[in-house]
């Protein structure tokens, strides 16, 4: 079970189809489509990483915009919504399984490199990902698309899949005056450019849709999509982080408390120096569990983290999440951050969840304490996970660092 929780549907177990995914696959089966569709791209274009450095890339089209499996009548439901994690994360599981199902992914082989100088099929899938509305697209398929539902730990679900003749954009891309500036210039460094774009407002999906496109950086070149989702949460945190070493400390104890999507967030924010704590609890019957619980940590700070962390794309989103309200209420603290996941998230949607999540809670008002143990106590009310599990597994909860936390009391 360890080992499932860890790999999220990659391989690392060495089977060529992961039994949970292809459960998920088979459940959702999809009507027959042509070899033309055309429609609004949310916008939102997928590259692939097999066969690196030659991949897959194209947009992504909604099959029927009208009536996605039974959602056509509900009133928000729009191009923009296939893809926005702001607007899935007002819909339950079930509702972005069902909409996400006639997401159809489209794609040409391209090599990473050919982002410098793209083909026409591949500037256009570019064209789109600048976009920050819906881009009427039209796609001639080589074969009518194929397939069930795709699940990601990573990505978003995505329906059939086939692979581009043609494609004619029918309408005009709007493009943000920042987005183009930083695109138009080749000189930024990648790390520098998403860091302007994330100040300027540009949401982290934006961003690692251009950065997947090889829009931004000296050294252009694609990056698989399930790589430049992390990217773009890593970067843009480490931004935040700088903006926030040299603010003042917490004074007290702040819990906040919130849950999204079968995601549950407890967030302490303790006095001292920033670091930062994730414990991640999979409960009996969540996605990616059996009939016991997994839980995993990891940790940073004071300092850069140094590699990959062990909880992979869904440690950066929760920083991200942690480090906007850090920034906003222009302090820093030694944060805990307990995320459980129920069996009410029983489909796996992305990493995007986890920074949705993460956001609520950090929205709604903190608890104040006086100690540690106080606030602590009160976290254990709201979580299934026993206290003692939690402690083991916290450096923070199990008093580490106290001496330093009195210096600021």
């Amino acid at each position: 079970m360890t080992r499932c929780v860890r790999c999220k549907g990659r391989g690392l177990c060495g089977r060529p189809v992961c039994p949970i995914l292809k459960s998920f696959r088979i459940a959702a089966q999809l009507p027959k489509l042509g070899t033309v569709i055309e429609g609004q791209s949310p916008p939102e274009v997928f590259v692939g990483r097999f066969g690196y450095p030659q991949v897959s890339a194209g947009p992504l089209v909604p099959a029927d915009e009208n009536g996605v499996l039974g959602l056509g009548s509900r009133p928000d439901l729009d191009s923009l919504l296939f893809s926005r994690p702001v607007d899935l994360a007002r819909m339950e599981v079930g509702e972005i399984v069902a909409l996400r199902s006639s997401m159809v992914r489209s794609g040409s082989k391209v090599a990473v490199q050919d982002a410098r100088n793209p083909g026409r099929l591949l500037e256009m899938a570019q064209e789109i990902a600048m976009s920050s509305t819906p881009v009427g697209t039209e796609v001639t398929f080589a074969k009518p698309p194929r397939g069930r539902l795709r699940f990601d730990g990573f990505m978003m679900p995505s329906g059939p899949s086939g692979s581009i003749e043609e494609m004619e954009i029918t309408s005009n891309p709007s493009i943000p005056r920042k987005v183009d500036a930083v695109v138009e210039d080749s000189d930024l460094l990648a790390a520098k450019a998403v860091g302007e774009l994330y100040i300027s407002g540009v949401e982290v999906d934006g961003i690692s849709r251009l950065l997947s496109l090889g829009l931004l950086g000296k050294k252009r070149k694609l990056v698989p999509t399930r790589w430049s989702i992390t990217a773009s949460d890593d970067i843009a945190g480490k931004h935040l982080i700088a903006a926030i070493q040299d603010l003042p400390p917490v004074n007290e104890y702040l819990l906040f408390s919130g849950e999204r999507l079968g995601n549950h967030f407890e967030v302490l924010l303790s006095p001292g120096s920033f670091t930062y704590e994730l414990i991640e609890i999979w409960l009996p019957r969540s996605v990616w569990s059996g009939d016991e619980p997994w839980i995993g940590a990891d940790r940073e700070g004071p300092g850069p983290k140094k590699g990959y962390s062990s909880l992979a794309g869904g440690y950066y989103a929760a920083r991200l999440a942690l480090l906007e309200r850090l920034a906003d209420m222009r302090r820093q603290a030694s944060t805990l951050i307990v995320r459980e996941i129920t069996e009410e998230y029983w489909a796996p949607l992305g990493v995007w969840v986890v920074r949705e999540a993460a956001r609520e809670a950090l929205r709604n008002p903190p608890k104040k304490f006086e100690t540690l143990d106080a606030a602590l106590a009160d976290m254990a009310t709201r979580l299934r996970t026993p206290a003692r599990d939690l402690r083991s597994h916290s450096e923070l909860a199990r008093g580490a660092g106290q001496t330093t936390l009195a210096k600021f009391c």
